[in-house]
């Protein structure tokens, strides 16, 4: 019998305990499941056992060193069936969390997310193909909103592109890297054709690539969605990397906050110096509209633009209550840049083309929750709408529609497509005042909304989703889709 001292000693005992065979009878380099009867998952949850008993140093008997888990994954490899992935981590995860910052996420619960945002969106698509859309921040928030409605209902087709990071050996991938992936089998499963592409769309790089896979498979675009939202940004022609920063301008900014790091949410205050011009400056670097101009001279300099070409990059106004931090600070030049961007691309594209801005109305992103005084706003706009506060998915496909002709546009006196009016109605923002002036007594009533705002920031991350069992294992390491 084999010595369970080694390792292929200590594999093959553990392999038999899988098959529920005698360890005699376990072949070194047989096909795991055609000999074994041992499937791919129960051989990923095999690993992980391996990895929990194993952490501890084995010794090698031919010479004497010592080994890692590392190498019993070497040894598991040459064990393995042709082809089959050796990387699949089941593992029991737990939410690491602090305040509105969650630091890793659960696969099942992220892909859970998606499927729920599809199944209530409408289906209205046709057979036939719809236009070719450049989605470039698909993963998260309006962007992935804009990506599942487009599917959904307008059969769109083309490229989507996120940045997002993959699952190691001691972190779980992004959520935005699960929802893509989520994204992709629904897309394959209802027959459209849309890639995904994992890259930093700030890059020269990510233009070549992404427009080389454009010009390939699909030839002109018909549509180009600006969503990134980014903590920085490496300017392309002078490498220099600027850094995004959330403050006000001109003047200090104090205000109440909703402070979530103990057992129920209370309200705290926040205290934020003004930015410097130079702050101002990276953050307009990074949130402006200097990389979507490059992406649209990019594509027009290798002549996919079709006709009547259409780009718009999503934006936010919001509240007099939160103009300060927002509308009025650093994130806010950023904005109004974009803006002014739009006006520049209407100029560039000619009668040909056209070029705007769409302003959404508030939500619950991974974006939106790093900025102070957004969460209790959204706390208190939640309790005054209840079921009227619209989700991503309605206003993205209130943005479809309109973009398609389906109805009219909606344009303020600057041009922007409208989409919140649902949220700055008069009515509304004098309810939300009410309960701002008081913010104590205001959080009394809104207990509701700030629970709901705290679900719906553990849900972006796929926690706390309902129909999925977090007692039970989870495989993190979900492949990004394939091109």
């Amino acid at each position: 019998m084999t010595d369970p001292t080694t390792n292929v000693g200590v594999l093959r005992a553990a392999l038999a305990q899988a098959a529920g065979r005698p360890v005699d009878t376990i072949p070194e380099d047989g096909h795991l499941e055609r000999d074994l009867g041992i499937d791919s998952l129960a051989l990923a949850e095999l690993v992980t056992d391996l990895e929990q008993r194993l952490a501890v140093i084995i010794p090698d008997e031919e010479t004497g060193r010592l080994q890692t888990v590392a190498d019993v994954r070497e040894i598991l490899a040459r064990l393995l069936p042709s082809g089959m992935d050796t990387t699949v981590s089941i593992r029991s995860i737990d939410p690491k969390q602090r305040g509105f910052l969650i630091v890793n996420s659960h696969p099942d619960g992220a892909a859970r997310t998606v499927h729920r945002m599809w199944e209530d969106i409408p289906a209205r698509a046709t057979g036939s193909d719809g236009p070719v859309v450049l989605l470039l921040g698909h993963s998260a928030g309006y962007g992935l909103a804009t990506l599942l409605t487009g599917l959904r209902q307008h059969n769109i087709r083309g490229v989507g592109v996120a940045f997002e990071a993959e699952a190691t050996e001691r972190r779980t991938a992004s959520a935005g890297w699960y929802r893509t992936a989520a994204a992709a089998d629904l897309a394959r499963e209802a027959d459209h054709d849309f890639l995904f592409v994992n890259t930093d769309a700030f890059s020269q790089t990510a233009k070549d690539k992404v427009l080389a896979l454009v010009k390939e498979r699909y030839g002109k675009v018909d549509y180009l969605i600006y969503s990134l939202a980014a903590p920085r940004r490496t300017d392309p022609d002078t490498g220099e990397v600027h850094h995004s920063v959330i403050k006000p301008l001109g003047a200090p900014y104090d205000a109440p906050a909703l402070d979530c790091s103990g057992d129920d949410p209370k309200v705290g205050r926040v205290h934020l110096e003004a930015g410097t011009d130079a702050e101002r400056a990276a953050t307009v670097q990074v949130m402006g509209g200097a990389d979507w101009k490059l992406w649209v001279d990019a594509l027009a300099g290798q002549n996919l633009l079709a006709d009547g070409f259409t780009t718009v990059a999503l934006t936010y106004i919001g509240s007099e209550l939160t103009a300060p931090i927002y509308r009025q600070g650093t994130i806010g030049a950023a904005k109004e840049d974009l803006e002014r961007t739009a006006h520049i691309l209407e100029d560039v594209l000619g009668d040909g083309g056209r070029a705007f801005t769409a302003v959404a109305g508030a939500a619950v992103t991974q974006a939106s929750s790093a900025i102070p005084s957004i969460a209790l706003y959204t706390a208190f706009l939640r309790t005054v709408l209840g079921q009227g506060f619209r989700t991503t998915a309605e206003q993205a496909g209130d943005l479809w529609y309109q973009l398609t002709g389906a109805q009219p546009l909606a344009l303020d006196e600057s041009g922007r497509i409208r989409l919140d009016g649902w949220e700055l109605d008069n009515d509304v923002q004098d309810r939300v005042r009410a309960l701002w002036t008081d913010p104590e007594a205001g959080l009394e009533q809104a207990a509701r909304g700030a629970e709901w705002f705290m679900g719906q920031i553990r849900n972006l991350y796929g926690w706390d989703v309902d129909g999925i069992d977090y007692d039970q294992p989870a495989n993190v390491t979900v492949p990004w889709p394939p091109q």
